[in-house]
């Protein structure tokens, strides 16, 4: 799959300019198992065409200033997989301080209900307890920014390059 990336980039580098070089060389690392997600999730959100598009999409929220969605997502990834209480415990009250709590540098856009749920676990933290709050911000994806992304200039681009490449 990496490969896959180092292709995008080396068209991106010919064809998008400087801005979009380092736009997706600081998503490709964030973003990579959020996006193989995706792409097995009934495929809404990235079209089969796009093998390459999640990286521009990352690059596209990252513009939008709303790339703390595909951050926070891929967090509660990571640590749904954390086995031991004690990091577990660590890596939430890092998620709660980073994504959560108000005025955060990354606040993401939940509910309140879901952001007490939150604070009312983080004592003693389960696997499931950012589940809500991660649904939630694939939801905002799929119904706001990826719609705006299919519509983006850079999507457009990124298509005429994949066709032309194709020819």
């Amino acid at each position: 799959m990496w490969d896959v990336y180092v292709s995008l980039y080396n068209i991106l580098l010919h064809n998008l300019g400087a801005l979009i070089q380092a736009l997706v060389l600081n998503c490709i690392t964030y973003c990579s198992d959020f996006f193989l997600m995706i792409l097995t999730h009934e495929n809404k959100l990235i079209s089969p065409l796009l093998l390459d598009g999640p990286v521009v999409y990352a690059a596209y929220l990252k513009t939008e200033h709303s790339d703390e969605n595909i951050k926070f997502w891929k967090a509660c990834e990571t640590y749904k997989k954390t086995a031991s209480q004690w990091n577990r415990t660590s890596r939430a009250k890092k998620l709660y301080k980073v994504y959560i709590q108000p005025q955060s540098p990354r606040e993401i856009n939940i509910d309140s209900s879901t952001r007490e749920a939150i604070i009312k676990n983080i004592q003693e933290p389960t696997q499931t307890c950012f589940e809500e709050a991660q649904k939630i911000v694939y939801m905002h994806m799929e119904r706001d920014s990826y719609p705006r992304f299919l519509k983006s200039e850079m999507y457009q681009k990124l298509l005429k390059t994949i066709q032309a490449n194709n020819n």
